[in-house]
């Protein structure tokens, strides 16, 4: 069955690329509703966005999603991601300004409160897209591709010239819960040289040591350290989870990442999708249902690292 949350959750936080405060609501949604985004600071215009592949302006930082008004959200992806690991189908966003909080740089605050909160079983069957054939894009030496499986697996491979972070892979499956035992907690990252150059450019703004984690060389410059040895490939693996939501259905297939970004992977959902021989939309039964992510997913399972 479908799910939403039983009452409201609210956020507020710093913008990472405008450095502005927002706050957003997280609100219940009716059956077969998805997920919207509605930009509660906008009149004159629609300010509705639905979270689909196909509204997807800009992917190389953060990802965009924009309406036909020109109305936008950018860095939904860890929002994106705590939906789906958490098994919520159906929700209204409203946010008044124009960028996901960051909070920690993980999708574990948002993890906590909607489970905090609840869900709520809804009478409408999970619809999930079926990967039929492999489909691939590749740009130089990046790579992100769909082939078939049983249910959501990620396979991600990082390789990084800084010593702190060098090459990282691993695979997993997502059903029953992984992702928020296994990956929400891993925070963004980036390079002390790539901070520097983004300021410069007046992006980053909201950035801090407390909501990503900095390399420099073979040097972590956060406090705290890491929150797994292996964080920043764990936290390539949720910007997937989270851009591959945008399908607007649970994906049954194996996802492989090879210096992919979250322009790859949706350049690989509208090549999916472009290809009609490639998917299928299957209702998910309930030997299939269990092998979605979220499915019996308890507060418990968040990491004890946070």
């Amino acid at each position: 069955m479908q799910s939403t949350l039983k009452a409201a959750v609210q956020f507020t936080g710093l913008g990472l690329h405008t450095g502005k405060p927002v706050r957003m609501v997280v609100r219940p949604a009716s059956a077969d509703y998805g997920i919207w985004f509605k930009r509660v600071d906008i009149t004159g215009a629609d300010p509705l966005i639905r979270a689909l592949w196909d509204r997807v302006t800009e992917s190389r930082l953060c990802t965009i999603i924009a309406n036909d008004a020109g109305s936008s959200v950018s860095t939904i992806e860890h929002v994106m991601a705590a939906l789906a690991g958490c098994g919520i189908h159906n929700a209204l966003i409203e946010i008044d300004g124009p960028e996901v909080p960051i909070l920690d740089g993980s999708s574990v605050p948002f993890v906590k409160e909607f489970l905090a909160k609840g869900l709520i079983a809804q009478t409408a069957p999970v619809r999930a897209i079926r990967v039929l054939k492999t489909v691939e894009v590749r740009e130089g030496e990046a790579v992100a591709r769909l082939a078939p499986a049983e249910m959501l697996e990620i396979d991600f491979h990082i390789d990084f010239a800084d010593a702190a972070i060098g090459k990282q892979d691993k695979q997993m499956s997502l059903a029953n819960g992984a992702f928020v035992r296994e990956l929400c907690d891993s925070r963004t990252f980036c390079r002390q040289a790539d901070v520097d150059a983004m300021r410069a450019r007046g992006q980053a703004l909201g950035g801090t040591l407390e909501n990503a984690v900095v390399f420099d060389g073979a040097r972590i410059v956060s406090p705290g350290g890491l929150r797994h040895a292996d964080e920043p490939v764990r936290h390539k693996m949720l910007d997937a989870m989270g851009d591959l939501a945008l399908a607007g259905a649970p994906v049954l297939g194996r996802y492989t990442g090879l210096r992919a970004g979250h322009a790859m992977t949706n350049r690989l959902l509208r090549a999916l999708f472009a290809d009609p021989e490639a998917w299928a939309m299957v209702e998910c039964g309930p030997g299939m249902g269990t092998k979605l992510p979220g499915v019996g997913v308890i507060r418990s399972d968040i990491p004890a690292t946070v």
